[in-house]
């Protein structure tokens, strides 16, 4: 299977693509999808939650889960959890979301925050997603969610399959650096940058509030780039020896070669903020990796149909590639 998706005649550039899907397009044809929430303590006495679809009506034991990890300062009301929350219901899945440590509403307790290579969190989460569910688990990640699903088969090659079926990254950064420093510049760090960083420096300041001398606020409120930002904050509390060092070992894409379960690896070729000449080819990933690289749909855009459009169409593509190859 193949999908070539090709943006509407009424939505043209990769900018208004990515914000028209996140801002307008309808996500979800009958009701607002509703969440139950689970708290996990962590092995580190922290906690995340983690959100379940709430079923209209039951679900076989054996009902495949799809597990949803969300981008940068994403959580289950985002506008691509809402849109797979119709597709995986359609489908009598489950779902779950499982939220990075601070992105639930509620600072976490720990000295540490959540990064793009999170992939020992990655495991930690579906190790015990697999432990409670005997059916399929479909794992896909979001832009951040998505190079740290990857990073995570990457690191775990054949013993992958022992806990998931499938896994996808849509409009995922597996280049860190180019990514970053493609946001970081010119329009995009006007808009992207700017609109992460207006969530990301008050959660940091917060998280100074619980551990005062964690870092220099000072420093931390003059960053306006993501490289600023990760220099002061996300790198030294993550264990890296700066943004440099983050961003190299934390992306995914050289990893991509030792992947041994189904995996797909989706991305549109006019992302405003993940160059096209940054994408994976098809020489530097196993034989189990897929790539999807329409020339259209933005950064997790991918809306369809006509005005005012919805947001259909990638979630079951999505879907359907997990269903024949999970």
């Amino acid at each position: 299977m193949i999908w070539d998706y090709r943006a509407p005649w009424w939505l043209p550039g990769g900018n208004l693509q990515t914000i028209y899907a996140a801002k307008l397009a309808r996500r979800y044809s009958g009701h607002k999808p509703q969440w139950s929430r689970e708290r996990w303590d962590t092995p580190d006495s922290d906690f995340v939650d983690v959100d379940w679809r709430v079923e209209e009506s039951p679900l076989t034991e054996d009902a495949p889960l799809f597990v949803l990890f969300h981008g940068l300062e994403g959580s289950s009301s985002s506008h691509y959890a809402e849109a797979f929350a119709e597709e995986t219901r359609a489908r009598g899945w489950r779902m779950a979301v499982p939220h990075f440590r601070g992105c639930s509403g509620e600072i976490n307790w720990a000295p540490r925050a959540y990064h793009s290579g999170d992939f020992e969190e990655i495991a930690w989460m579906l190790s015990r997603l697999r432990q409670q569910h005997s059916g399929p688990i479909y794992a896909v990640g979001i832009s951040l969610g998505g190079n740290a699903l990857m990073r995570w088969a990457g690191e775990m090659g054949h013993a992958a399959a022992q806990v998931v079926n499938g896994v996808v990254s849509v409009c995922s950064p597996v280049d860190l650096t180019a990514s970053g420093h493609a946001i970081d510049t010119g329009l995009n760090k006007a808009i992207y940058a700017r609109m992460f960083l207006a969530t990301m420096k008050p959660r940091a300041m917060q998280k100074l509030q619980q551990f005062p001398g964690l870092f220099d606020p000072l420093e931390l409120m003059a960053a306006n780039t993501l490289y600023a930002f990760d220099n002061v904050f996300t790198a030294p509390l993550h264990g890296f020896r700066g943004t440099d060092d983050y961003w190299d070992r934390a992306s995914a894409k050289p990893g991509l070669s030792r992947v041994q379960v189904p995996a797909l690896v989706l991305n549109a070729r006019n992302d405003p903020f993940i160059p096209a000449s940054s994408l994976p080819t098809q020489d530097q990933v196993s034989d189990h990796v897929t790539l999807w690289q329409p020339n259209t749909g933005g950064h997790v855009g991918f809306a369809s149909g006509r005005f005012p459009g919805d947001l259909k169409e990638m979630p079951w593509a999505v879907s359907e590639w997990m269903t024949q190859h999970g």
